[in-house]
């Protein structure tokens, strides 16, 4: 993007809702009607803008030509559409000069030009800036070059639109619908809910009050530490409320779960939960 184009599309920025006639659009005081509807129709083709057009000249075409020298009888137009097709028979005309009312004269000309019957000259009439262009001043715009580019009414009306789409962003973000965050910190379970834990497993499990220490890790391993962990089985121990044993059998569990157990500075990890108090 050049630093005229630059210009045009934050001048679109100064007025309501991004949206003036062409004539408007002044990207420095030396630039003409003529550049300015180059630099606009550039824009366009890169979709940065939209445009609305009014006809300046229309003329008659071959087919238009052909339909006026058919037998008037069959030709499938109306009054005002053959009053417009003679009046443009031998030379460009003004859509002024057709003799057709105003109010009816854009239609009846634009329904020709489908036909193929006219062909039309236009001019920008109006110039928005498009979604494609609001994002990319918005979020992909980088200045290059060393040359100050921008009078201080560009750089606050582009201020306002940056406040101002940030303002729409935050405002969507509160319209979503608020879930539970999945991270939110949970409280650590005390002893006697770590016991009840011990109890509900067992029975859930089947293992006969011999609940080997992994599936209460598993279970606890979001709440508690490993030596966190560890230090409550042993409150609980003390407290005569269940022993620890250690494995006998390794060959029935895999590696990871026998990890889970309590390490013990000889022998085998302590493995087994059995609950001593009702």
């Amino acid at each position: 993007m050049d630093t005229n184009e630059l210009k045009f599309l934050l001048k679109l920025l100064g007025f309501p809702d991004y949206r003036a006639p062409l004539s408007k659009i002044t990207p420095n005081s030396k630039t003409s009607a003529t550049e300015r509807e180059r630099i606009c129709r550039k824009l366009l083709t890169r979709e940065l803008v939209e445009c609305s057009y009014e006809v300046t000249k229309l003329k008659l075409t071959s087919p238009g030509k052909a339909l006026l020298k058919s037998d008037s009888t069959g030709v499938p137009v109306t009054d005002k559409e053959l009053k417009v097709l003679r009046a443009s028979e031998k030379e460009k005309i003004s859509p002024g000069k057709t003799g057709v009312p105003v109010a009816e004269r854009e239609a009846i000309i634009q329904r020709l030009a489908d036909r193929g019957l006219i062909e039309l000259e236009t001019k920008v009439k109006e110039v928005s800036l498009s979604e494609r262009g609001q994002q990319c001043l918005r979020d992909e715009y980088t200045s290059k070059g060393s040359q100050p580019v921008l009078s201080l009414d560009m750089l606050n009306s582009y201020l306002r639109f940056l406040r101002k789409s940030l303002s729409i962003q935050m405002e969507k973000q509160q319209e979503l619908p608020q879930t539970p965050s999945a991270t939110a910190p949970m409280s650590q379970p005390s002893d006697e809910q770590i016991l009840q834990m011990i109890r509900d497993l067992d029975q859930e499990l089947g293992t006969g009050n011999y609940l080997p220490i992994f599936h209460l890790r598993q279970k606890l391993e979001p709440l508690l530490s490993r030596d966190g962990f560890d230090e409550a089985l042993y409150r609980l121990e003390g407290n005569d409320q269940i022993e620890l044993s250690a494995l006998v059998e390794a060959s029935r569990y895999s590696q990871e779960q026998i990890s889970a157990g309590i390490k013990q500075r000889s022998g085998s990890p302590l493995f087994f939960i059995k609950v001593t108090t009702k």
